[in-house]
């Protein structure tokens, strides 16, 4: 890869492999940071696929498919990773080796973000990166995490949990929502949503969301009725109307309306369509020429006053800095 002299920096986002690992988990990094995600002039991440093995040899390492994969990077791209991810961990959730511990601490001391998917969180968890913090991992090792790291306050239902030093997820998809999740805030939502396009999952999907929604099959007429009302919601995002006017545009007693949205999108209204409203305005401050007072009435939010409150609260950026961060510096 080249790069022009002013071209940003890349992120480096190192991804560690084990022996027995499902090619699932581990292409998932690849696919989210992969090389289609660009700058204007150079590739916006550069993945590195590392392991303990290349320091000894080079081992061929099994994938649980039966396939071998041979990572070419050892435990000194740890250390020189902006981003370090552990894709998933073995099933029988033994013990980390002590030389890796110390390696994803170091990664850590010096300033990367540590990124535990799926049963990748008993990792970081034995690195001791998540005593009294929340996290989350697969639900079937919920209960054996919790009795392993009583320290850790575990979330057992939610999609990932986003610290601004460590983050985990949940296992399968959840992986590529926590990945996009990253994505989204290290080149802005647009550059998610395109590649969530092209891998045909959700372009956002929010970390307290439950990991498993229970819905009947098949589709039920109340859902369908649900997905109308919300495309009706997001062509009135400027509109503010109450539960109960939600549930008689779908024909629903508030009750059986709040139950079946909330099993359908693992959210409630109110906070799916703030959702909806902030997605809105991070496409218009990234790609108009509005000013932010126009984005903020045009994304329901009334005012840039309050749109700016939302922002600080949910985003942890204002929406000017918002713009000059993400203001179309990315193509996918």
């Amino acid at each position: 890869m080249t790069t022009s002299p002013y071209s940003p920096a890349p992120v480096r986002v190192a991804v560690l492999a084990f022996d027995g690992i499902s090619p699932f988990h581990l292409s998932v990094p690849s696919l989210v940071f992969g090389e289609s995600v660009q700058t204007r002039e150079a590739a916006a991440f550069e993945v590195r696929v590392c392991a303990a093995e290349t320091q000894r040899g080079g081992r061929k390492l099994r994938s649980s498919a039966g396939f071998y994969i041979e990572p070419r990077y050892g435990y000194r791209t740890l250390r020189e990773a902006d981003i370090v991810i552990i894709p998933s961990w073995h099933q029988d959730l033994r013990a980390a080796p002590p030389e890796l511990l110390t390696q994803l601490r170091k990664a850590h001391a010096a300033g990367a973000m540590l990124v535990g998917l799926c049963l990748g969180a008993f990792v970081l968890a034995q690195c001791g990166l998540l005593q009294g913090r929340t996290a989350t991992t697969h639900w079937a090792a919920a209960r054996e995490f919790a009795l392993r790291f009583p320290d850790v306050c575990l979330a057992p239902d939610v999609l990932y949990v986003a610290h601004p030093d460590v983050m985990t997820s949940a296992g399968t998809a959840a992986a590529i929502d926590c990945c996009l999740h990253i994505l989204r805030t290290q080149c802005g939502p647009e550059a998610a949503a395109q590649v969530a396009r092209k891998l045909v999952v959700a372009p956002h999907r929010q970390g307290g969301q439950a990991q498993y929604i229970e819905r009947p099959l098949p589709e039920s007429a109340s859902d369908q009725r649900l997905t109308q009302l919300m495309d009706w919601m997001l062509a009135h995002l400027c509109e503010t109307p109450s539960v109960d006017d939600l549930a008689a545009r779908a024909c629903m007693s508030r009750r059986s309306f709040t139950r079946h949205f909330q099993q359908q999108t693992g959210s409630s209204p109110g906070k799916w369509l703030l959702h909806q409203r902030l997605n809105h305005a991070q496409r218009a401050l990234e790609s108009s020429e509005l000013s932010i007072e126009q984005i903020a009435l045009q994304s329901g939010f009334g005012s840039a006053l309050m749109m700016r409150r939302y922002f600080a609260r949910e985003l942890q950026i204002s929406p000017s800095t918002y713009r000059q961060q993400f203001r179309t510096n990315v193509t996918v």
